[in-house]
């Protein structure tokens, strides 16, 4: 049967989970319209790929609260159809609560909740009318576990990803929308050099780390079959199963210690 037609738009696309989800896609056929922050980095990416498929390219700073409006507007100015929206921009803010200015926070906000939100809303439309459309939101493994010190907005950002995830699968699958978060855990990527931890999480065992190459086939793989919540790698699916039937009190003690041997968090 011939692919179903329609662009995926790829936030956060220049490096990481973003730029591997556009890979596959482009070896999967989908053409992509690709943005991020980083022009350069963005073009390269659509450079590698337009000898599969038609890539477009539109740079976005997701942390300004207009540019969910004006990128939708920019995709409707190209003239694609859309049937793919890959949530996927995103980073940490590392430190305790109290640690940065509301401004930093504000702006984190913007980029996990409300730009996520928004360009759902706008585009959700065009998905439902493709008639096989596609929502997949990269969220993170500590959604699903209790939060650790010095995570105090990213895991409940990424947890409304998941709950986010499980209202649109429902309300829209009369349409033929499946909508999938991803949840996957440590996974190579330059977000810990972003946000300066690097040196710490080297400490963290080899089975800890996904590929992103991976975690970007098992997310689009699990969203195809209709999967509203995606984790990727055998151990972290182990690990989510023993969270839950362990004690709370004793997974947050664990999760104080670890926090303390990997995160800056003072």
């Amino acid at each position: 049967m011939p692919a179903p037609r329609g662009h995926a738009l790829v936030t956060g696309a220049s490096s990481g989970i973003g730029a591997e989800i556009a890979r596959e896609y482009a070896r999967r056929g989908v053409p992509l319209v690709l943005t991020a922050r980083r022009t350069e980095r963005l073009q390269a990416l659509a450079d590698e790929l337009r000898d599969r498929v038609e890539v477009h390219v539109l740079t976005a700073d997701l942390a300004d609260p207009d540019a969910p409006r004006r990128l939708v507007d920019d995709i409707a100015a190209l003239g694609v159809p859309l049937r793919i929206l890959v949530n996927n921009a995103g980073y940490g803010v590392p430190g305790r609560y109290l640690k940065s200015d509301w401004a930093t926070h504000a702006a984190f906000l913007q980029v996990m909740v409300g730009a996520v939100s928004e360009l759902t809303w706008r585009l959700l439309p065009a998905i439902r009318d493709s008639g096989s459309g596609r929502i997949l939101n990269v969220a993170s493994f500590a959604a699903l576990v209790p939060s650790a010190d010095g995570q105090t907005l990213y895991a409940p950002a990424k947890a409304f990803m998941v709950k986010f995830s499980e209202s649109l699968a429902l309300e829209n699958a009369d349409a033929g929308v499946h909508a999938t978060a991803l949840c996957p855990g440590f996974t190579h990527s330059e977000f810990h050099d972003v946000t300066g931890t690097r040196a710490m999480m080297s400490k963290l065992p080899k089975w800890m780390w996904l590929d992103a190459g991976d975690v970007a086939r098992a997310g689009i793989e699990g969203c195809e079959r209709g999967e509203v919540v995606v984790v990727p790698g055998a151990a972290y699916r182990v690990l989510r199963c023993v969270t839950r039937h362990l004690p709370e009190r004793f997974v947050l003690r664990r999760m104080a210690k670890n926090s303390r041997r990997i995160r800056s968090i003072e």
